[in-house]
Order: structure tokens, then C-alpha cells, then sequence
């Protein structure tokens, strides 16, 4: 009886291997495009150092290709948002909302920017969302601006 179950364990383990998952094969075709695609929760500083800022927001799911792209245009003069960070991201189809996260690079400390946020799709059709513009200010060298009170 102990060979025959040795035995079994061995089949299914090898059989585990060589044939492939059914369920692992599937890959799901993109979801369909929201009608209307809004932000359902504002643009907000996540973290903000001297030199870098992350600024995330969310919006329902846009639908179309599983890859898109958060969008922050930003700059010194609300005028004028000349600089522009781009994040991918990857849909999950099952849920009803997207949370994007950009990060802004090589910014001045002690510095006022402006922004807008946008997103798009991978092959570069916009979902037509953009934010009211925003400002926030970075640290100063060595300081630390955080949205979540646990992250010190």
C-alpha cells in the first residue's frame, strides 16, 4: 500500500509539472473603456522630501488597455506647467477604481510648484481626466512631508 501511494504522489507531482495550467494560459482581453472616466479621489501629496515629491489620486476604472499612465504637468508658475512625470500602471480589471502614483524628480527644495493630473492609455489616447491645478510646497533639505501619519 505505501509503494502504491509513493507512486501516486510521483505521477501527479510529474504530471504537475509537464502539463500545463488551463488556468494560468488564459490571458483576458482588455476591459471595456468607461463611458466616463472621473477622479473619485483627489490629487494628494503622498510624500514630499527636498528633491522629490509623490503625488497620488484615483479614479474610477478607465477601461481599454491594461497599461496606462498617471500624468503630473507641473511647474513654478501655474501659467505655465512646462514639466511633465509619467508613471505606468497596470489595470486590474476586477476592481472599480485605479490609484496612480507619479513621482516628480530633481525638484528645488523650499520650492511652490503647480500641477494638473491626467492619465492615458499606453498607446497615448487620453482618458480625458484632468485635476483642477494644485500646489504644494517641497522640504527643506533634510525634512520630511508625508500624508500618512505613520510614515513618520
Amino acid at each position: 500500500m505505501k509503494k502504491l501511494i509513493v507512486a501516486l504522489a510521483t505521477a501527479i507531482t510529474l504530471a504537475s509539472l509537464v502539463l500545463p495550467d488551463q488556468g494560468a494560459a488564459q490571458v483576458l482581453p482588455p476591459a471595456k473603456r468607461a463611458r466616463r472616466i472621473r477622479i473619485v479621489k483627489a490629487p494628494e501629496i503622498k510624500l514630499a522630501v527636498s528633491h522629490l515629491t509623490i503625488i497620488r489620486w484615483t479614479t474610477n476604472n478607465p477601461g481599454g488597455s491594461d497599461v496606462h499612465y498617471g500624468i503630473v504637468h507641473y511647474g513654478t508658475d501655474p501659467e505655465k506647467l512646462t514639466r511633465t512625470a509619467r508613471n505606468p500602471i497596470r489595470l486590474n480589471q476586477g476592481h472599480p477604481t485605479t490609484t496612480y502614483r507619479v513621482r516628480l524628480d530633481n525638484l528645488e527644495p523650499r520650492t511652490t510648484y503647480y500641477y494638473r493630473v491626467d492619465s492615458e492609455e499606453s498607446g497615448g489616447r487620453s482618458d480625458r481626466v484632468k485635476s483642477p491645478i494644485r500646489k504644494f510646497t517641497t522640504a527643506a533639505p533634510g525634512e520630511r512631508i508625508s500624508a500618512d501619519p505613520r510614515s513618520g
